[in-house]
């Protein structure tokens, strides 16, 4: 509630907020409380709610400029209070800082065209298998090379002839590549000899997915590093993206390790089912009828709808083969069985503007996002003059143990160590900041790494963070825009905490000065006339009008109105269906209810009032002069004015605290 409380106020307060731009010649218009306000700064704030184009009016004008004025008081009263060093206040400001920071903090152009990539792949489905050998993202640079040495072998075993897939099933470190026996938790299955099915944009990690789609139909990449080691790469299919689609099917299912026979017999079988099919017979039916796949026969064979990530490639080529809705495919094989299928709805790939925000997000998430990093660290590097000397990192090589993975290792082990390593704009860093960098690091996995790649890594993730952080520490002095932001949110959270504090929550809590205030303002909350009445309502001639008329008579005779329990027993007696008749007593204004608008306000039982099969009759117990309303009555609308009223006392207060003047001739210059 507070953070929508804020935004909403942030919107106010922006109207107000000044933009500190100081130019040559330009006269200042106004000082608040010892602070200078050029005349361009104030055109500036007045044309963000004012269109540029139209003609400054004058009143509007001086409007705004004591709502400018107002603005600045209170900024500086919550500052002389000391409020932008609470440290809630700066935790706050500091977390919508990190968040507007963000768009500055990446190369935009690499961004835009990663999101571009990821469209256009997403325009296509390709099917690939891999061969993978495994080797830990931090191996040493031996093990890496042996580990690059042995899939580069492999790859030439193919090229020389060697089927794709026994090679993977035969070397890969997939298990999914091998066959693999039964065990108490699962059957035995048959390996997929590499192969991955089909897939598109974001649904391998992005080093994959790359090698995938810039390998050419039929061809095996160059070994491709992912965290999980090396893979070689067969891109088998490319096709049209398939988007979303929906199918029934009906399926006719073969035992595990199937026999030729299983084969034939069950293709005997859906080949009968296609030949009903051909002759008119229900889908629906036949998948009652024939289909093993007990979770879908209840709903006539249909699955939920997936992607080409999300089912076995044969369906994909089948689907892929039908047109339009209804359509029916040929008998398609699988490990599970022989399948017929039917196109219940397909969705194509939405337009590049439509998904242009999500893939973003996804950008964002994704592995490939640290292309844009990297190329922003870059430019930051040449902007700023960025320097190092790589040889003080070797000199870690022969300090730092194997106690960093239990993290028992001690900056002092290094404090030898006191060389410049490198340097941005005009802070430098030396070996002392980064052992204390390297002691800080809290490593979760104790199992050691080689040292010189820990070091390295770690290194490089250091300068990362110090040149994120050095260029974040310049986003106000390089753009004023984010200047400018970064003032009205500190402005506009002090005025929030001020204000509530002053007059919204001041007004709900001060329960005493709120009646003080209905008191002396009391003829501002006046009732109109009013009608003190109860309105019957018959529905839909339930009850004979006669019956009704007299039930209502007896009411008012009997000076019941009130008396809730007795009317209630009273209708009950009357009729056992207790929707027959509604009521309500009320105190009613003019335009309150369209039927008491209808009938002459004089006490007694009004005429009988006919809508469709409703019958409605009014008892008027009394006409009420004009009267003030007690603060219960009133209490949204007084807390209201309460709190404008504080305000104005609150501003008038501090009009005589701050000084504050306005350049009568340079506001006139205005034009």
């Amino acid at each position: 509630m507070k953070n929508m409380k804020f935004l909403q106020f942030f919107l106010y307060t922006f109207l107000f907020t000044s933009v500190f731009a100081q130019q040559n010649n330009d006269p200042i218009l106004l000082k608040v409380a010892g602070e200078n306000i050029s005349k361009s700064e104030f055109i500036r704030v007045y044309q963000k709610n004012n269109a540029k184009d139209q003609a400054i009016d004058k009143k509007a004008l001086n409007e705004y400029l004591e709502l400018y004025i107002n603005f600045k008081l209170k900024v500086k009263e919550a500052e002389e209070l000391g409020l932008d060093t609470n440290m809630m206040f700066k935790s706050e400001l500091s977390g919508y800082r990190a968040t507007l920071a963000q768009p500055y903090l990446v190369d935009k152009d690499v961004t835009d065209e990663l999101i571009k990539e990821a469209y256009n792949r997403m325009l296509f489905d390709v099917r690939a298998s891999h061969i993978l050998i495994k080797v830990e993202k931090n191996a040493s640079p031996i093990d890496t090379l042996t580990a690059y040495n042995k899939i580069i072998n492999l790859r030439k075993r193919i090229l020389a002839g060697e089927a794709f897939e026994k090679v993977a099933a035969e070397a890969s470190d997939d298990p999914s590549a091998k066959d693999a026996a039964a065990t108490n938790e699962r059957p035995a299955y048959k390996g997929n000899g590499g192969d991955l099915g089909y897939f598109s944009s974001f649904d391998m990690i992005y080093p994959f997915e790359n090698g995938a789609y810039n390998t050419k139909v039929g061809e095996i990449s160059m070994p491709i590093r992912s965290d999980y080691g090396y893979h070689i790469i067969k891109l088998t299919d490319k096709k049209k993206a398939m988007g979303k689609v929906q199918v029934a099917h009906i399926l006719i299912s073969l035992p595990q390790n199937a026999t030729e026979e299983n084969i034939k017999v069950a293709k005997v079988k859906v080949d009968e089912v296609l030949l009903k099919l051909q002759k008119g017979e229900k889908f629906d039916d036949l998948v009652k009828q024939y289909s093993d796949d007990k979770g879908s026969v209840a709903k006539g064979g249909v699955l939920p709808e997936f992607g080409v990530n999300r089912m076995i490639p044969e369906f994909i080529i089948a689907i892929s083969k039908l047109e339009k809705n209804g359509d029916i495919s040929e008998p398609v094989q699988s490990r599970y069985g022989w399948h017929i299928l039917k196109l219940i709805d397909r969705k194509d790939i939405k337009s590049f503007d439509e998904l242009k925000t999500e893939i973003k997000q996804k950008v964002a998430k994704d592995e490939r996002a640290n292309k844009s990093k990297e190329s922003f660290l870059t430019k930051v590097k040449t902007e700023y003059k960025f320097t190092e000397n790589p040889k003080t990192v070797k000199d870690f090589y022969k300090v730092v143990t194997d106690s960093v993975f239990t993290n028992t290792w001690k900056a002092d082990a290094a404090k030898m160590l006191t060389a410049k390593m490198f340097s941005i704009g005009e802070k430098t860093i030396t070996q002392t900041d980064f052992a204390n960098f390297l002691a800080s690091i809290k490593n979760e996995n104790t199992k050691p790494e080689n040292i010189e790649v820990y070091v390295n890594k770690n290194y490089k993730d250091y300068v990362d963070r110090t040149l994120f952080q050095y260029a974040d520490s310049k986003l106000e002095e390089k753009y004023p825009d984010f200047n400018i932001l970064m003032k009205e949110y500190h402005d506009g959270i002090l005025l929030f905490d001020l204000t509530d504090k002053n007059v919204w929550s001041k007004a709900i809590k001060d329960t005493t000065g709120l009646k003080e205030f209905h008191q002396k303002n009391i003829n501002n909350y006046m009732w109109s006339e009013r009608l003190d009445a109860i309105i019957f309502t018959f529905k839909d001639g339930k009850i004979k009008e006669s019956d009704a008329r007299k039930l209502v008579e007896k009411i008012y005779k009997k000076q019941l109105t009130k008396d809730f329990d007795k009317i209630n027993s009273m209708i009950a007696k009357l009729s056992k269906d207790s929707a027959a008749v509604e009521y309500k007593y009320d105190k009613f204004s003019k335009g309150d209810n369209k039927l008491i608008d209808q009938i002459k306000w004089q006490e007694g039982v009004s005429e009988n009032i006919k809508d469709g099969n409703n019958l409605s009759i009014i008892i008027t117990n009394k006409k009420l002069v004009p009267e003030p309303k007690t603060l219960n009555e009133a209490k949204g609308i007084i807390t209201a004015d309460y709190q404008n009223y504080l305000e104005k006392e609150w501003l008038k207060s501090l009009r005589q605290k701050y000084s504050f003047t306005v350049n009568k001739e340079v506001f006139d210059s205005i034009k």
